[in-house]
């Protein structure tokens, strides 16, 4: 590739990214609003319960993220294959999929919320208006997985900034209602609860009717036909079902790393909470170059394109590692006045310092397995990053067995990188499949 057409390459790939990543950014915003609002209430069991809530949704939502997900990789494949018919037909049968899955969470919400209570064990004022959080925010969860699909059928036409515009919308409605109803009514967390569901309702007819100002663009017909296709169909719920399981491999690895370090003490278990914040900052970064990935991969593929695959492939791996090493260097200079921003208690403070260097390898450390993902999200390939998640969370498991009791919290941060690199060279091992099937297709 000539240094002019990787410069192309970089721009494409920037463009897509760029908005993604201020898209993301959304989201942290809107939990920090939401802590502002419920924090300066009478009593601090508010807080707690919008948490706890929140928490809830959170790994309810994060598990159904396959629906963002597979409908960017077979999107992608079909606009880049000039199939406008299965466009439409993959976003007719994502968002049917939505509809499904929201059903069952609003028939089963009962038993959720007991089983997530029970978990918990939160105080009885937490847990009662954790509880009237999760009644009125739960009738949000068709609206919720709409707009996982909206937001993947848009990057998979290669429209980041209509994703964009529909993060911000829906994000910034959100933090208007949570003043109107908090501030200005009163309502404590259901006015929280509430300001998210409309929130919701408006950001999907909102993308619903940008999508059909985008469909003359797309173009093909809808064909039920091919909208209710078995094979497709079977397609979708066998690549849906892998990244399924995929997802709860991360929820558990985390889940597991917060349940061993509460094991070592209220401490330790705050300190890595603080740590965590920044790794989930970093990966709202590293996930807009992963984004950008799943779409252009997933064009190329489609097209039968090896040069642009390759130039895709190339382009956004290394704006992803410059963008890891600028993220390494920011943590490294202002990590400790991040973490006495953070909390001002002083053990907690001591703690997060000490394992400081663990977060500033981070980005490094994790980008290969994000960028990764993209790509093989891109490819559909999923079965093979099921496999891999698979084969890290053992590596992962078994290194937190060997090395916590050994080196405390240390030996914790190291198991959770070492589950970072193995996700990165198992998919890594699997990429040459990816290349091979490319040329024989071509």
């Amino acid at each position: 590739m000539t240094p002019q057409a990787g410069a192309d390459w970089r721009r494409r790939v920037w463009r897509l990214a760029g908005p993604i990543i201020l898209s993301n950014v959304t989201v942290p915003l809107l939990g920090a609003v939401d802590t502002a609002v419920v924090g300066h209430l009478e009593h601090a069991y508010y807080l707690g319960a919008v948490a706890v809530g929140a928490l809830i949704f959170s790994f309810l939502y994060w598990g159904f993220g396959f629906l963002r997900m597979g409908t960017t990789g077979f999107t992608a494949q079909a606009h880049g294959a000039g199939d406008g018919d299965e466009v439409r037909a993959t976003l007719a049968r994502a968002l049917g999929a939505a509809v499904a899955l929201a059903a069952v969470i609003l028939v089963v919400q009962a038993p959720v919320l007991a089983a997530a209570m029970a978990l918990i064990e939160a105080g009885p004022e937490v847990e009662s208006h954790a509880r009237a959080y999760f009644t009125i925010r739960v009738w949000g969860a068709p609206a919720a997985l709409g707009n996982y699909v909206v937001l993947g059928w848009f990057l998979g036409v290669l429209n980041a900034r209509a994703a964009l515009l529909l993060q911000v919308a829906i994000n910034g409605l959100n933090i208007v209602l949570d003043l109107a109803f908090v501030v200005g009514l009163g309502m404590a967390v259901e006015g929280v609860a509430l300001a998210t569901v409309i929130a919701e309702y408006a950001g999907l007819a909102l993308g619903l009717v940008m999508i059909r100002r985008a469909l003359p663009a797309v173009g093909g017909v809808w064909r039920r036909g091919r909208i209710l296709d078995v094979a497709p169909l079977k397609r979708m719920l066998r690549v849906n079902g892998d990244i399924f399981v995929r997802t709860l491999c991360v929820v558990f690895a985390f889940a597991y790393f917060t349940a061993q370090g509460a094991r070592m003490g209220d401490v330790t278990l705050a300190a890595n909470a603080v740590l965590l914040n920044m790794v989930m900052f970093m990966a709202y970064g590293l996930d807009g170059f992963a984004h950008a990935a799943e779409a252009l991969v997933g064009s190329a593929i489609g097209a039968r394109d090896r040069g642009a695959f390759r130039g895709a492939v190339r382009a956004s791996t290394h704006l992803a590692l410059a963008t890891a090493g600028g993220l390494s260097l920011a943590f490294a200079l202002t990590g400790g006045l991040i973490i006495d921003a953070l909390t001002g208690v002083a053990a907690v403070r001591a703690a997060a310092h000490e394992v400081l260097p663990w977060l500033v390898a981070a980005p490094l450390l994790s980008v290969w397995c994000y960028q990764l993902d993209g790509i093989f999200i891109g490819a559909v390939r999923t079965g093979e990053m099921r496999n891999a998640m698979i084969v890290s969370l053992v590596i992962y498991l078994a290194a937190i067995e060997l090395f916590q009791p050994l080196l405390g919290n240390h030996g914790l941060w190291l198991a959770l990188m070492l589950f970072m690199v193995a996700r990165g060279v198992t998919l890594g091992a699997l990429y040459p499949r990816i290349e091979r099937g490319l040329a024989a297709r071509g």
